[in-house]
């Protein structure tokens, strides 16, 4: 049997489910259904996968410490990390994954699947998966279908052909995203399948394909992985991936080519794509509200209200969206749900931070939460994991003042080094070279209280980094 070879597509934005998912923290990376999140709950949905290879996870470069981070915590190891410097499509992802396995002599059978969906049945999906790998090993692009529950306008429809091997079919029709009243029909019909974004073909097969339909896709990619280099645990794509077009999967060669193929996907199976789709995902009370949070729902049905820092009370509403988090609420009308990406739109086009980041950001040696921000000061909370440190650096704006209130620091000033345990304190001057770290095994606590004209992340000159970042400008600590 051909081994498979997952490709966990990491690199979206997840906008709609704002203020939840962020640019530099989305929805794949949260806990949304489950303790755990999408990503992870990808991964170790795949592990028994019979035949499966490691992982190759593909992920925009601004989030690949916390792709690994969210594996460590899992205990699942990864083939590869490639990175997106920025988002092309699900075409030129997969390509970048069956260039690399094919420049190493192997042609696994890619099985190319979202970070962020949510499955009910796992069982039954990976029973699908082998049932599908003999269409894929004689050729087939095979996407997975799922039978539609409603007429939902945002997903392609698949009407299937004749057969072909195990469970697949040959893709007889293609339609994407049709407006109310022909998914009505499609539904009505009963010939027709949701397109669940998931495929399966040889990594040899889908090359060829791209040579055929998506030439630019095909040279650009294969010029990436040839010139491309690793770096730490990831591989960086070389440049001509930035000229690589935006295209899918499906425009670029499914909905053109003659040997895709569909194989049937009853798991229970959503992309929780929008705050109605999670609400359907999640568990809900007797009048229809899915709540999670410190939430208090009186004459309250059939909506979704999510608190994430402190106490929200809904009263006499139906068919609501309530989303808080510590910067930012959403109050949106159910039927209007798609369109929260124009807020999104909205707050980025004003420059404010909201659409960007959380209060709490991550970075790979821990995270930090910014408290309190005023003229000229910014109050911040560090968390630092057991054994990391942050970069060596300065600041050319503004001095800092740490105290410790959790755990012990490893703090380097100057030329001079020392420990600091619980409730002490350490003034670093402004222009002087300092580096925090946690040399213990529970995490460290600080509380770090910046003072000066200029308070901005891009403050930094990096002289070390453990994590092979640049020297200055873009990225904190």
């Amino acid at each position: 049997m051909t081994p498979i070879l997952p490709v966990v597509l990491a690199g979206g934005s997840g906008a709609r489910l704002w203020p939840l998912s962020r640019a530099l923290h989305p929805k794949q990376f949260l806990a949304l259904t489950g303790g755990r999140s999408m990503m992870q709950e990808t991964l170790l949905r795949l592990a028994p996968l019979d035949g499966a290879l490691d992982p190759c996870i593909v992920c925009n470069e601004e989030h690949r410490f916390l792709a690994a981070e969210q594996c460590r915590e899992i205990g699942r190891p990864w083939s590869a990390i490639l990175l997106e410097e920025a988002p092309r499509g699900t075409a030129p992802a997969a390509a970048l994954a069956a260039f690399r396995v094919l420049a190493a002599g192997e042609d696994p059978a890619l099985l190319v699947v979202p970070s962020d969906g949510h499955v009910e049945d796992p069982g039954r999906f990976r029973e699908a998966v082998v049932a599908g790998l003999g269409a894929a090993e004689k050729g087939s692009l095979v996407m997975f279908g799922v039978p539609p529950s409603a007429p939902e306008t945002g997903y392609g429809y698949i009407r299937p052909g004749e057969a072909l091997d195990g469970n697949a079919r040959r893709v007889a029709e293609f339609v994407e995203k049709p407006d109310r009243a022909a998914a009505e029909g499609y539904v009505e019909s009963g010939e027709f399948l949701w397109n669940s974004g998931m495929f399966l073909f040889k990594a040899s097969t889908w090359a060829k394909a791209l040579f055929q339909h998506a030439p630019r896709v095909y040279f650009t990619c294969r010029e990436a992985v040839e010139t491309g280099a690793a770096d730490l645990d990831f591989f960086r794509p070389g440049p001509a991936f930035a000229r690589a077009p935006v295209a899918s999967i499906d425009r670029a060669v499914m909905e053109k080519t003659g040997d895709a193929a569909v194989a049937p996907l009853e798991t229970g199976w959503s992309d929780v794509g929008s705050w109605p789709a999670l609400h359907a995902a999640s568990a809900v009370d007797a009048a229809g509200n899915a709540l999670a949070g410190d939430v208090v729902a009186v004459d309250t049905a059939n909506s979704l209200v999510r608190a994430e820092s402190r106490l929200v009370a809904t009263v006499g509403i139906d068919r609501l969206i309530v989303v808080e988090t510590a910067d930012a609420v959403l109050v949106a009308a159910w039927d209007a749900a798609q369109r929260v990406r124009e807020a999104v739109a909205r707050i980025e086009a004003s420059s404010r931070p909201e659409y960007r980041v959380h209060r709490q950001v991550y970075r790979p040696w821990g995270s930090f939460e910014t408290v309190e921000t005023g003229d000229g000061y910014r109050v911040k909370r560090l968390t630092i994991r057991p054994g990391a440190r942050l970069s060596l650096q300065s600041h050319r704006r503004r001095s800092e003042h740490w105290v410790v209130v959790r755990g012990t620091a490893r703090v380097t000033r100057g030329e001079s080094a020392l420990i600091l345990a619980e409730n002490q304190s350490i003034y670093i001057p402004r222009g002087s070279r300092h580096r925090l770290g946690n040399p213990g095994e529970t995490p460290l606590e600080v509380i770090e209280v910046q003072v000066g004209e200029y308070l901005g992340e891009d403050d930094i000159v990096r002289f070390d980094d453990d994590f092979g970042r640049d020297r200055g400008g873009a990225s904190v600590s």
